[in-house]
């Protein structure tokens, strides 16, 4: 009889411990990739030297009728959040001409960083396929979410409110 209960015990702590280990498995948050972005004013920015900060990267492009529809909202969402230590980076993707990402920038006075994704590593990096494809990552470097498509805006704002 006292054995049965053993093994009865002996099974629910070890059941706990895999429920206890799936839980953590899929609750960790992966690293962000280490990338390097380079900006239309030709600044290099180690995706490393944002830590502390909590950092939207959209992969994005001038073709891409979803990407100019959000654009308005992610400046919105920049500009509310900038201030709280979001930094924001729109990465246009390596088939983008340079001058048209230059050219919408300007026109669309983005107020965050615009960088060019000349060879496509920082798409490869980030595995961004589709566009917009966007990151957030939170303060610790760790990727928090992957929005693919337009994001819903009071979602993303109720996520980086919880992130700052």
């Amino acid at each position: 009889m006292a054995s049965g209960r053993i093994k009865i015990v002996v099974s629910l702590v070890a059941a706990a411990a895999l429920l206890g280990a799936a839980f953590f498995l899929l609750t960790q948050k992966p690293p962000a990739p280490q990338a390097t972005f380079a900006t239309l004013g030709g600044e290099q920015i180690a995706l490393d030297s944002l830590r502390g900060k909590v950092v939207l990267v959209n992969f994005w492009a001038t073709s891409c009728p979803g990407c100019i529809h959000e654009m308005p909202d992610l400046v919105k969402t920049y500009r509310k959040f900038q201030a709280r230590g979001l930094e924001t980076v729109a990465v246009a993707m390596s088939y983008d001409p340079p001058e048209y990402v230059r050219r919408f920038s300007s026109d669309s006075a983005l107020p965050f960083k615009v960088a060019l994704d000349k060879d496509g590593s920082a798409a490869q990096a980030f595995d961004a396929r589709v566009t917009p494809t966007t990151f957030i990552i939170d303060k610790q470097g760790h990727v928090a979410q992957r929005i693919v498509g337009e994001p819903d805006f009071a979602k993303l704002h109720g996520l980086i409110e919880q992130l700052l």
